[in-house]
């Protein structure tokens, strides 16, 4: 029997998160993570099936190691079919691409704009085909949702060689997540010829528009350190202020850098010692005035764009809400939906206060826009991918022979 499973591969610079699809049934068959990797103390956890989630600590030196643990829990990895992974991006590369070195190099080539996104993932491939040469490794790139934005929202103001000659445009991520849940909008409506606006509220966040299932904008501008405030990253930001802080002020480039991806957004508007969204809005209830301003132009941005892309749709049919925050901060959602009359939104107060984590619809049924929760499933889609880009795959080899 051929391996009939994919193993998508969730990969941060200290962690490998995982699911384990059999295909096409699309079926879960276990799930777990590996967590802390490269530090003395490690943490993993593992499920199989419906079984409860088990968790144990050990030390994973290296992505070689956290694989290793994987393959040993697995049972083996003669099942995979292909190791899926969701990259951010890679120079001059988009869509859904076997992983081998010439796309890794394209990767590497960007690393200065994708600091916390593209080495490890790199290292994390490169440890599959070190460990596993035979078994493939199939990228969904989070560029590939936006492939067709028309060029007017692809452009920076800035000269054309810039654009032509470095490839100085802007560009969209999170395509999995926004794909997923204006997909299974899609579904739900009966119809992909809609209007939809979807909000990723999470560790980082972004909004797209989407018009008869594809892609017209986005909030972000050319890397992940743009848009919305992020956790810890800066989001929107003047770029003379950057060379006023490192040159005329003195702070060098480097220190500006670590300040704008490390310590900045909800973390460095609130001065706590995280962005997450729980502990700010505590710290904002016991009085904290940074995290109550945090949390202000957190729903302010998300409502700027919100109100762009409801120019530029001509309205909207539906506004999702997906992702940690979203799906878990009924009061945040509110206040983004707030005093949008004008449009003939309205929400059910009652509905939204129960929605969390689940598919909901939260707009009264006399809104004009409907507002959904809608919870995310990145893997899934890159589970799809990959299983289609080996049947494309194969169709090829069969056709060169």
């Amino acid at each position: 029997m051929s391996p009939n499973q994919i193993l998508v591969a969730n990969i941060g610079s200290t962690s490998f998160k995982f699911r384990l699809f059999e295909m096409p049934s699309e079926r879960v068959l276990a799930r777990g993570a590996v967590e802390r990797i490269g530090c003395e103390e490690g943490l993993y956890s593992f499920q199989i099936g419906d079984e409860p989630m088990r968790k144990s600590q050990g030390h994973f030196p290296d992505y070689d190691a956290a694989i290793a643990l994987v393959e040993e829990k697995l049972g083996g990895f003669s099942h995979l079919a292909a190791v899926g992974f969701k990259p951010v991006m890679a120079r001059d590369v988009s869509g859904t691409q076997l992983l081998d070195e010439p796309v890794l190099r394209a990767m590497e080539e960007i690393n200065t704009l994708l600091p916390a996104h593209n080495p490890p993932y790199v290292a994390a491939v490169r440890s599959f085909h070190r460990t596993h040469p035979g078994l493939p490794c199939i990228g969904t790139f989070e560029t590939a949702f936006y492939d067709d934005v028309p060029e007017r929202n692809v452009r920076f103001p800035v000269p054309i060689e810039w654009r032509e000659k470095y490839g100085v445009r802007r560009h969209g991520f999170h395509g999995a997540s926004h794909r997923y849940v204006t997909q299974r909008c899609a579904e739900l409506r009966g119809t992909d010829r809609l209007r939809l606006i979807s909000c990723h509220l999470g560790g980082s966040s972004s909004i797209a528009a989407v018009l008869n299932g594809k892609a017209i904008n986005s909030s972000w501008g050319m890397t992940p350190q743009s848009g919305l405030p992020q956790n810890n990253r800066v989001g929107d930001f003047d770029v003379f202020a950057l060379i006023y802080l490192a040159r005329d002020l003195g702070l060098g480039i480097d220190a500006v850098e670590k300040a704008l991806t490390s310590h900045s957004g909800l973390k460095g508007m609130s001065g706590l010692a995280t962005g997450d969204m729980r502990d700010l809005v505590d710290a904002s209830e016991k009085g904290n005035a940074h995290a109550h301003a945090a949390l202000e132009v957190f729903v302010g941005a998300i409502r700027k764009y919100i109100g762009q892309f409801l120019v530029e749709l001509n309205g909207a049919d539906a506004i999702i809400f997906t992702a940690g925050i979203a799906e878990n901060h009924p009061q945040l959602r509110a206040e983004v939906c707030a005093n949008l009359d004008f449009c003939g939104l309205e929400l059910d107060a009652e509905a939204n206060e129960r929605a969390r984590c689940s598919e909901a619809v939260i707009s009264s049924p006399r809104s004009k826009i409907e507002v959904r929760v809608i919870p995310t499933n990145e893997e899934l889609i890159i589970a799809r991918n990959a299983w289609q880009k080996l049947s494309t795959l194969e169709t090829a080899t069969h056709t060169h022979h």
